[in-house]
């Protein structure tokens, strides 16, 4: 099998194209576009060949997904109409919707040379990290090398899907203190946990900390059995799930057994100083100001702390929250980092975006705290 990076031809043009061109044609609106995305009567309907290089039939197999699903996933969202004979592609609709799918599709191709298959997953994953004009922008550019922006561990290899989760991991790599502020389902944690293992990996720290703020979200902690640390132990179920993908439940158990991965609660952090050591303050926005304070500055020599957290949901009664105080305080103080995270960062399923944008077009003027 031949493994270099795809290649494509294409021809697309719109109505002041060249004469010249005999792969495109104008045509009726295709009836067997999905109804939900289906383009206005009044647009014209374009039809473009594609054709994916090296002509691979396990790869092109992989692309497609059982029964086309990644293919029908792409029409469905996209709005288009697609249609393939072996590495011939035909893709009908709107000039900037088939451009658009022209160019998830490539992109997909060129994943298919290192991964087994393609899942729906991974085709929402590409759909969300750009808009039509990012994804014309990159198909614009030759076959891309590898990015230095990929996290490798012992287990797996993470990518960091667009541009604001790039942008993050290289922040967290540059900077000692790093924030990454935004909704649930941006990856922010995520990225944060696999930064921390590649870093302990490759012995560039010591030791890694999972901190979170003892406060009750909703719920009574005075309800759940055991003491603080045992209180607080579910709320880590995100941060340990990740560690045990990347590193295995048998190896994370060990080290937290001799204290190379440490989980506390941020009320144990005070009088500590916490050298060659990757730090993770997750839900920051249930701390207050005193707190903020006080963990930033337990940072000692060697240390790399993340503080990840969602200023919409601050279970705080009565308190500033310090994540948004911090954000004042700090801007602009060299070796900090921010990455502010929106809706379109979402890699959840497809609803998370639009309820995450419902709950912040509804919520009335002055009642959510904000960053500025």
């Amino acid at each position: 099998m031949d493994n270099n990076s795809s290649g494509m031809r294409s021809e697309t043009d719109g109505p002041e194209s060249d004469p010249a061109s005999s792969n495109v044609r104008e045509s009726a609106p295709d009836n067997s576009a999905p109804d939900t995305t289906a383009p206005d009567s009044r647009v014209v309907a374009l039809t473009t060949n594609l054709t994916l290089e090296p002509n691979d039939s396990a790869r092109l197999s992989a692309l497609c997904g059982p029964f086309d699903q990644n293919i029908h996933h792409l029409e469905k969202r996209l709005g288009v109409n697609i249609r393939n004979r072996g590495n011939l592609f035909q893709i009908s609709g709107p000039e900037h919707r088939i451009r658009a799918a022209g160019a998830i599709l490539s992109q997909l191709y060129r994943e298919t040379s290192g991964e087994q298959s393609i899942d729906p997953d991974t085709v929402h994953l590409f759909l969300q990290e750009a808009g039509v004009d990012e994804l014309l922008a990159r198909e614009s550019e030759a076959a891309e090398l590898p990015g230095t922006d990929v996290i490798k561990t012992s287990r797996k290899t993470i990518k960091p899907r667009g541009g604001n989760q790039t942008g993050y991991v290289e922040a967290v790599r540059r900077h000692d203190v790093n924030f990454g502020i935004g909704p649930a389902g941006t990856g922010k944690t995520y990225l944060a946990v696999a930064c921390a293992v590649e870093a302990l990996e490759s012995q560039r720290v010591s030791r890694i900390l999972l901190v979170r703020p003892a406060v009750e979200a909703g719920e009574k902690l005075g309800f759940l059995p055991g003491d603080l640390a045992q209180k607080i132990d579910p709320y880590l179920r995100p941060l340990y799930d990740a560690l045990y993908e990347m590193m295995g439940v048998e190896r994370v158990n060990k080290y937290i057994e001799r204290n190379i991965i440490e989980v506390a609660p941020l009320a144990y952090m005070r009088g500590r100083t916490l050298n060659n050591a990757f730090i993770i303050l997750d839900e920051s926005q249930n701390t207050t100001v005193a707190q903020m304070k006080m963990f930033l500055t337990r940072i000692g020599f060697g240390s790399t702390a993340v503080i990840t957290g969602d200023v919409t949901q601050i279970d705080l009664r009565g308190e500033q929250s310090g994540l948004i105080n911090v954000v004042k305080v700090l801007d602009g103080v060299e070796g900090i980092s921010f990455t502010h995270f929106g809706s379109k960062d979402v890699v959840r399923h497809p609803l998370v975006q639009k309820i995450v944008d419902a709950y912040d077009s509804y919520a009335p003027p002055g009642r959510e705290q904000s960053v500025g």
